[in-house]
């Protein structure tokens, strides 16, 4: 069970690095930005949660929303430690072949806003180069065994080839787009705009300096 852990904890930290939660909220959270984890339970998500809190990355405290009473119980909050945060930036950093795989890319994906530009580059690039990769050889085997599939296997080996060549496109978009904003990050003179090196009428600086030296 190893392997949904390894997918599941950097899920839960990214979370709780945008707020603290307790663990309904976090599993709504769950199910809803990803969607292999939509079938999650409380029989696995709070496992994890128990051997994050035993490693110093989480920490668990008593809260009733406000509430007062006997009636009203109390949920645990969890929250980022110092260590949590730490850890988390190494996975965020980390671009090696892992992150490009089925598993583990979503979830990769789904915390790219807390991941440095070159990171997420890297981790595209990846994705992009295993599924071309896989995209040939999965043509390669459809050319070769296609004359003998009954019609319905061979209209699943075509939408399974569809869904690898429209990422592969999706990918090409977000790749372009990421390349496209390193560019006019390093561009020279990319902080500066038009707009600084005019006058509000539309004349230059030096314009108006020779202007008043001429009266």
């Amino acid at each position: 069970m190893r392997g949904r852990s390894d997918v599941l904890e950097p899920a839960i930290l990214g979370l709780l690095h945008e707020s603290p939660m307790h663990g309904y909220e976090l599993r709504k959270r769950l199910n809803l930005v990803l969607g292999s984890f939509r079938a999650l339970s409380y029989g696995s998500l709070y496992p994890c949660l128990k051997s994050l809190v035993e490693r110093g990355w989480i920490s668990g405290a008593e809260s009733t929303d406000g509430h007062t009473g006997a009636t009203r119980r109390a949920r645990i909050v969890y929250q980022l430690t110092a260590d949590g945060k730490e850890h988390l930036q190494q996975v965020l950093a980390s671009s090696g072949p892992t992150s490009w795989e089925d598993e583990n890319f979503d979830v990769r994906f789904a915390f790219f806003g807390q991941t440095d530009a070159e990171t997420r580059l890297r981790i595209l690039e990846g994705r992009r180069t295993r599924l071309t990769e896989r995209l040939e050889t999965v043509r390669q085997s459809f050319a070769r065994t296609r004359e003998r599939m009954d019609e319905y296997t061979l209209e699943l080996q075509r939408h399974g080839l569809e869904q690898v060549e429209r990422e592969v496109k999706w990918l090409d978009g977000l790749i372009d787009n990421e390349r496209g904003a390193r560019r006019a990050r390093t561009a020279p003179g990319a902080g500066r705009t038009a707009d600084t090196d005019q006058n509000a009428d539309g004349t230059t600086p030096e314009a108006t300096t020779t202007e008043k030296e001429r009266g």
